[in-house]
């Protein structure tokens, strides 16, 4: 693996993790809105999670990367 592509795959995977969190805070904002209150705290490491887990999925490959 050369570093070029290193770079790219860190970019299309980061890009990839932050459409993911915004997301999944999306969601969890909407779900703890209709309980009356929002949780930020439950919104960020359910984000964070996702983001992460985003990160760990895009190694076994990323489409967009194909050659």
């Amino acid at each position: 693996m050369n570093k070029d592509y290193l770079l790219k795959w860190a970019k299309a995977a980061g890009v990839r993790a932050v459409k993911t969190m915004a997301q999944t805070a999306v969601a969890a904002i909407g779900t703890t809105m209709a309980m009356s209150e929002v949780n930020w705290i439950f919104v960020g490491s359910t984000a964070a999670v996702a983001g992460i887990l985003s990160i760990l999925t895009s190694v076994a490959g990323l489409p967009e990367l194909a050659e």
